[in-house]
C-alpha cells in the first residue's frame, strides 16, 4: 500500500488564492492523500469554498475556528495528520505541479529518509506563472547549517515519528518559527534527509516575513535568537544566511 501523506493548509481570509491552493493539492496524480485545511475563522467566502471542496473530495478534513497565528494553525495541522508523512501548502502558495507528490512519496520509499524537500518559485501575486525568484536547494550537509543554508521550509515534508518526537512549531516565534523547527531537526544526526531536485512549489511574493520594514527586522531578531538557542552561529550565520537569498533573483 502507498504511502499516506497528510497535506496540511492553514488560511485566514485568503478565498482569492486558496482555491487555486486546494486545486493545486487536489489534482495531484498520487493516490493516497489526507487533505487537511485549518481555516481561522476567516469573514470572508473561504468557509463556503472549503465546504464546497469538502462535499466534492471526502478525504479533506477541515475546521474553522479562531487561533493564535499560522504557526498555532500547522501544530493543529500536525495534530490532526494520520499520515505517515506531512507537509504544507499555504493558502497563498501552490503545488508546483500534479505529479510532485508522487515524486515526493517515491523519494521517500527509496531512499528510506525522514524528510524530503525540493526547490521552490517565488512567483508574482497576480500573475503565478510569472517567476521572481528561484530558491535552488542542495544536498545537506551539517556544515551547511553555520553558513546560513536552510531548505525552503514549503518544500520539507517530514515523517510524521519527527513531530512526535522533536515536537512543532515554537509558537513564542511569531515569524521565524519554521526556520527554528529546521534548526532543531536538521541538527539531529539521527535524521536523514533527501534533496529533490525538483520545483516543488510556487509561492506567491508578499508573504508575512517580508512584508514590511518591521517585520524584517522581528525576522531578524527571530533568526539570530534561534541560531543562539541551537548553538549553531550568530550575526554572521544571519548575514550569511540573508546575503544568500540575493542569488535567487539571477
Amino acid at each position: 500500500m502507498s504511502l499516506k501523506i497528510s497535506i496540511v493548509t492553514t488560511t485566514y481570509n485568503a478565498a482569492t488564492t486558496l482555491e487555486s491552493c486546494m486545486h493545486s493539492v487536489l489534482g495531484q496524480d498520487y493516490p493516497n492523500i489526507e487533505y487537511i485545511v485549518i481555516d481561522g475563522g476567516s469573514t470572508d467566502n473561504s468557509v463556503q469554498l472549503i465546504k464546497d471542496k469538502a462535499a466534492q473530495f471526502p478525504h479533506i478534513q477541515w475546521v474553522s475556528e479562531p487561533d493564535k497565528g499560522i504557526y498555532d494553525a500547522l501544530n493543529k495541522g500536525i495534530a490532526m495528520a494520520t499520515g505517515e508523512v506531512v507537509g504544507f501548502v499555504h493558502a497563498d502558495d501552490m503545488i508546483a505541479d500534479e505529479h510532485c507528490i508522487s515524486a515526493i512519496a517515491a523519494a521517500f520509499e527509496a531512499h528510506g529518509v525522514d524528510g524530503v524537500y525540493g526547490d521552490l518559485h517565488y512567483v508574482e501575486a497576480a500573475k503565478p506563472n510569472k517567476r521572481v525568484r528561484n530558491w535552488k536547494s542542495c544536498d545537506f550537509k551539517p556544515e551547511l547549517l553555520p553558513q546560513g543554508w536552510m531548505p525552503a521550509h514549503p518544500t520539507l515534508y517530514l515523517k510524521t515519528a519527527v513531530y512526535r518526537k522533536y515536537g512543532d512549531f515554537d509558537t513564542s516565534y511569531h515569524i521565524a518559527s519554521d526556520y527554528e523547527f529546521m534548526l532543531r531537526i536538521f541538527k539531529q544526526q539521527a535524521l536523514r534527509f533527501y534533496y529533490l531536485p525538483k520545483t516543488l512549489v510556487k509561492m506567491r511574493t508578499g508573504g508575512v516575513s517580508n512584508r514590511n520594514f518591521k517585520n524584517i527586522i522581528q525576522k531578524s531578531k527571530e533568526d539570530l535568537r534561534a541560531l543562539q538557542a541551537h548553538k549553531i552561529g550568530g550575526l554572521w550565520t544571519l548575514w550569511l544566511k540573508n546575503s544568500s537569498k540575493l542569488q535567487q533573483f539571477f
